[in-house]
């Protein structure tokens, strides 16, 4: 007969401790949005045009069903950034241009992975923020940024659907 072994998570203790601990509400069964915005691109658009995608609340969990599609946006080597922005006039909050996703190229069309990173689904959105370990309690924009090359020939469109939870 086989020995069975019961695990946890990283966000559960194992079923068998005696001191179990549960999931935070948003991890585990909280209350599911989404935020859905489309933009259009020009062939003028250059490295640093930006484009504002979101203004979600810093405690919302990104959740991994997060999408970018996009449309083939020319023959350049040009690239997407997603980052997280100050809304507030605190100064404790540093903005992070590449702090979701970076490096996505903008050349091949296609659906891709919102987050880079699968070990990040599931965090709060101000983790992604660089060094922030506490809620600063305020809305923070979710942008993208074109970088390393224009656009030059690449009109199209660009979606996101950005999937989050809170407690």
């Amino acid at each position: 007969m086989a020995l069975t072994t019961n695990y946890g998570s990283r966000i559960m203790t194992g079923l068998t401790s005696s001191n179990l601990a549960l999931a935070d509400p948003g991890e585990a069964g909280g209350r599911v949005k989404v935020w859905v915005e489309t933009v259009e691109t020009a062939a003028a658009d250059s490295t640093s045009s930006t484009y504002l995608m979101a203004r979600l609340p810093s405690n919302v969990r990104i959740l991994g069903q997060s999408v970018i599609s996009h449309d083939t946006l020319g023959a350049t080597t040009a690239t997407f950034d997603i980052g997280v922005y100050n809304t507030s006039s605190r100064s404790d909050i540093t903005n992070d241009p590449d702090a979701i996703n970076d490096g996505i190229v903008c050349s091949t069309s296609g659906t891709k992975d919102f987050i880079k990173d699968r070990a990040n689904w599931g965090k709060r959105l101000y983790e992604f923020v660089n060094g922030q370990t506490t809620d600063p309690k305020c809305d923070l924009d979710i942008t993208l940024i074109i970088q390393d090359a224009n656009l030059s020939s690449g009109a199209g469109t660009v979606t996101c659907e950005i999937y989050y939870a809170y407690d």
